[in-house]
């Protein structure tokens, strides 16, 4: 395969694959949390051995969790708002369309 059959568009792109992604962002958000505690009591150790950035990428990446979360819970009411949105227009009958029912004067 050549690149240029990848970025010429002849390739239809593959469904996206939807799973939990707030459990997912909760999960890695946590593991970096517990990270950072984990190699708190050790500062001083990480400090003498040049390693201390290791404590400030694991604050740093609980941080982007915290947005992430935020984010993530965000698009998932903004999803499930647009599929009512969309549900509730399909259940509802069209403007334009006459009503249902007998006619006035008593013809179908």
């Amino acid at each position: 395969m050549r690149w240029g059959d990848l970025t010429s568009g002849t390739r239809e792109a593959p469904e996206p694959l939807e799973g939990n992604v707030v459990a997912t962002v909760t999960a890695a958000t946590a593991v970096w949390a517990v990270l950072f505690l984990v190699q708190l009591p050790f500062y001083g150790r990480l400090s003498d051995q040049g390693r201390e950035h290791w404590l400030w990428i694991c604050l740093t990446g609980f941080g982007l969790g915290l947005f992430g979360l935020w984010y993530s819970r965000r698009r998932e009411a903004a999803l499930r708002a647009a599929r009512e949105r969309d549900g509730a227009a399909a259940d509802s009958p069209a403007e334009d369309a006459p009503p249902e029912g007998p006619r006035p004067g008593g013809t179908a």
